[in-house]
């Protein structure tokens, strides 16, 4: 298997610092709505890198499900394996690639817990049998069959036929971004990429060389 001549040239946009917003978080939801108007598949996917306290990084794809100004937040399992390397460093990194517009978003940035009461309304909004699952599966445990998964799961079905509480273990983060850079796919690898990094409260903006 040859990988070396895999290649595409990207030219279809370019951006300036005066194209850029003058915050970052505006500049994001500016390029959010515009994957989304350009219909990319899974525009809302992010991966989430973290550092377990080995000091080993891990990444993995999750659904952005709010962004604002404030930040960005996702929901998971607060004993995951993402969950227990968060709880020991509080940094983590972000990353949005929606190729079909040649555009990659970083983000650098400070995690914590959203309160109780912000994630269980969003767990209520969870379609019934994915309420289900946040109870049935131990996320990131070895599993002797996925009988025994299924097995968990009708039981915990037969035990909340309608109503499922959120469990204590299941929540939301939000990141809260204090550096972000946005990656314009460019000819002949000379890419546009504008880099914005927070100090004392104000963000300032840059370019950076490809």
């Amino acid at each position: 298997m040859n990988l070396h001549d895999i290649r595409q040239d990207y030219a279809k946009q370019e951006l300036s610092l005066n194209d850029c917003a003058a915050l970052p978080m505006t500049q994001f939801q500016a390029w959010l709505q515009q994957a989304m108007d350009a219909q990319v598949n899974e525009p809302t996917a992010m991966n989430v890198a973290t550092v377990d306290e080995s000091g080993k990084p891990s990444a993995r794809i999750v659904l952005l499900k709010e962004v604002d100004d404030e930040g960005f937040v996702f929901f998971t399992n607060y004993q995951s394996h993402k969950g227990r390397a968060i709880a020991h460093c509080q940094f983590v990194a972000l990353t949005f690639f929606w190729p079909e517009l040649e555009r990659q978003v970083r983000v650098v940035g400070v995690i914590e817990k959203l309160d109780d009461e912000k994630s269980d309304e969003y767990f209520a909004s969870r379609p019934y049998t994915s309420r289900i699952g946040a109870w049935a599966s131990h996320q990131s445990e070895p599993l002797g069959s996925k009988e025994a998964l299924m097995a968990r799961a009708a039981i915990i079905a037969a035990k909340h036929p309608l109503n499922v509480p959120r469990p204590p273990h299941w929540g939301g983060y939000i990141v809260r971004p204090e550096e972000m850079e946005f990656w314009q796919g460019r000819p002949s690898r000379l890419h546009d990429r504008i880099c914005y990094r927070q100090h004392k409260g104000q963000w300032t903006k840059e370019r950076l060389s490809p």
